[in-house]
């Protein structure tokens, strides 16, 4: 069916995210590679946002490639900030420093 989202690739994404150490953060489109999709960082996307009817995962450790986090969840930040993440004055994520090197 077109539209609906496979739960072996749901849970594929989600094992990836549950990967990402703390003080760590990690771009849609690396784990959109890293499951051997590398032009469907959307799709990871679009997981991720449906992410809590499949348990607690470290959501707010993926961030767009620029280091944006997801507009208009203030936690993500917080969550960030409390493991250590550095964050550049324009606030996004300072990728450079905090990168997952898989």
């Amino acid at each position: 069916m077109k539209g609906v989202l496979q739960e072996e690739l749901i849970y594929e994404i989600l094992s990836v995210v549950e990967e990402i150490p703390s003080g760590k953060a990690a771009t849609y489109g690396q784990i959109a590679k890293l499951i051997g999709r590398d032009k469907n960082a959307r799709l990871v996307g679009r997981v991720l946002s449906m992410s809590e009817y499949y348990g607690s995962y470290p959501c707010h450790r993926v961030v767009n490639h620029a280091g944006r986090l997801v507009p208009g969840w203030r936690e993500q930040r917080e969550l960030l900030q409390e493991e250590g993440v550095p964050f550049k004055d324009d606030g996004h994520v300072d990728l450079k420093k905090c990168l997952w090197e898989v």
